[in-house]
């Protein structure tokens, strides 16, 4: 099940806290598509969710923004980026 957040107007520590609240309610398997601002979240947001065992599958840039896909992994999992 696909599943979104819009984070561009959220600032560091925020997009992360969002991002990883929004994954602690999604099921393992499911994926969320994180719309977010260019520079420090688009940075900060797929490298930490990699850190924390899950998929990175695309970045994508449409307009001013950018979607992350990311497929939320079990715990104990490791996840793979496949961009």
């Amino acid at each position: 099940m696909l599943h979104s957040i819009d984070i561009t107007k959220e600032r560091c520590p925020m997009t992360m806290v969002k991002v990883k609240l929004k994954l602690s309610q999604i099921g393992d398997g499911d994926t969320l598509d994180v719309l977010l601002a260019e520079g420090e979240p688009l940075q900060s947001v797929p490298r930490t969710a990699e850190e924390q065992g899950h998929s990175v599958e695309e970045i994508r840039k449409e307009g001013a923004c950018y979607h992350v896909i990311i497929r939320k992994q079990p715990p104990g999992s490791s996840g793979t980026a496949s961009r």
